[in-house]
């Protein structure tokens, strides 16, 4: 897996930036009711995601959370409200906030257990009515047919993490009920041949890919074969889900 710490810095040059951003808030935003006057984005990275949803709806309160302090650090430039903090042991009471916010972060959970207690710790700080709204199937958002789907195809992982069913299924477990769902552009990240080989040798693949051995290498050299290499294939379009929690 990553290393947040260090990857902090170069982390939105290198995943579309604010087009993305503004594309993922504002996303977020329309599944968040507008009488909703707090939201706690857990795992909020640089915060680049958070200040833009600060800054399209000023009546509400955005704060967030991360356990890398390399990412909590320049997310807390941005909103000021940030903790350092494991999303599967958040520090705020019972019933604290109307909303809470995922994006991009349940994919990378692989432990044992890790998603549903995610899940379960944001119906806890939720106020009767409020909302969950994260992202599912996150990898699968990149399979856009491209010839480097077919390249990936052999090597990819059992089980996403981050699946529609389990998230809808963990949810149902601690009282949150699908109340509807959004999509959005991933603006700056359709990959190249070339770029996709230099993130399958760096392990930027985790979640998505098995690659034992000497597979990545293997992997590696198959997209740079590919015609076109510095050409983009199509950017992905992510899947929001909003969970509510009954009053």
């Amino acid at each position: 897996m990553l290393n947040y710490n260090t990857e902090a810095a170069a982390y939105d040059a290198t995943r579309g930036g604010v087009p993305r951003a503004e594309a993922a808030a504002a996303a977020v935003l329309d599944l968040v009711p507008s009488t909703a006057r707090t939201l706690l984005d857990i795992g909020c990275g640089t915060g680049l995601v958070t200040e833009r949803m600060a800054l399209a709806r000023p009546g509400l309160g955005v704060f967030g959370t991360d356990p890398s302090y390399g990412m909590a650090r320049m997310a807390r430039q941005r909103i000021g409200a940030v903790a350092l903090a494991d999303a599967r042991r958040l520090p705020l009471p019972d019933a604290a906030v109307d909303a809470v916010g995922a994006i991009w972060l349940l994919h990378v959970l692989r432990g044992e257990g890790d998603v549903r207690a995610v899940v379960s710790e944001a119906a806890r700080v939720l106020r009767p009515g409020g909302v969950f709204v994260t992202t599912v199937d996150k990898d699968a958002a990149h399979d856009v047919g491209s010839d480097i789907d077919e390249a990936f195809a052999p090597y990819l992982a059992a089980g996403p993490s981050d699946s529609t069913d389990l998230v809808v299924g963990y949810g149902s477990e601690v009282g949150l009920d699908v109340v509807g769902e959004a999509r959005f552009r991933g603006h700056g990240q359709g990959r190249t041949p070339l770029s996709a080989a230099q993130a399958v040798r760096e392990g930027y693949y985790a979640s998505r890919l098995h690659l034992p051995g000497a597979a990545a290498e293997r992997l590696a050299a198959v997209l740079t074969a590919l015609p076109e290499p510095d050409r983009p294939r199509p950017d992905p379009c992510y899947r929001l889900l909003a969970l509510r929690r009954g009053d």
